[in-house]
């Protein structure tokens, strides 16, 4: 069975840090462009953050830039979101997602976790 976990959502305090992780199974991300997603409420998807695999460009939204870092570990075949520095705005379900259909993350990527919930309030 293909599908990617995602685990260590949670509840932080503005200025604080999380890391998620996204573990894939029934398939290797080696190939796939791979990246995470969040929604928060009332609000559409966005992208966060992409690693291409084409050439392992990755790509930040600018709300994240300098804060948010993602990483992969192709061993364990995971992928890895760290967050610092984390806002109330960053508040959402944070979801890891894979694509071999294409070499960038797009809105529909072929493989989607369930998603995590990240709460950031004091």
């Amino acid at each position: 069975q293909l599908q990617l976990v995602e685990s260590g959502g949670g509840l932080v305090q503005p200025g604080g840090s999380l890391r998620l992780s996204c573990a894939a199974s029934g398939f290797t991300l080696d190939y796939h462009a791979i990246g995470w997603f969040r929604q928060a409420p009332g609000k559409e998807r966005e992208g966060v953050s992409c690693i291409s695999s084409s050439n392992g460009i990755i790509s930040y939204a600018d709300s994240v830039k300098g804060r948010f870092t993602i990483s992969r570990d192709k061993a364990k075949n995971t992928m890895y979101l760290q967050m610092n520095s984390l806002k109330p705005e960053d508040t959402a379900v944070y979801y890891c997602a894979a694509r071999k259909s294409g070499y960038q993350c797009v809105d529909a990527m072929d493989y989607w976790g369930k998603g995590t919930l990240v709460t950031v309030s004091s």
